[in-house]
């Protein structure tokens, strides 16, 4: 995951709507199920999956009142202890 095009994302989700994201994400999950698609392609569709799943995570903290920087930092600890378990 990277956290500057997760706060990208975030910031397309402020500017327009959360749906828009939620839709790509069908879009992006329904590719990666195409018989025709080589790993190295699912990779990077499954990288672009984490990313915009996680701005929706960081964008939930923010509307629950957390401020951005707190949100995104919080979001890459919980990410960085689920990978070091």
């Amino acid at each position: 995951m990277k956290l500057p095009l997760i706060k990208h994302i975030v910031q397309f989700i402020e500017e327009n709507d959360e749906d828009y994201v939620n839709e790509s994400l069908e879009v992006l999950e329904y590719l990666c199920d195409y018989s025709g698609i080589k790993d190295e392609e699912v990779d990077v569709l499954g990288e672009m999956i984490s990313n915009l799943y996680g701005a929706l995570e960081v964008h939930k903290e923010i509307k629950d009142g957390q401020p951005q920087k707190e949100a995104l930092n919080n979001f890459m600890k919980r990410v960085q202890g689920s990978i070091d378990q």
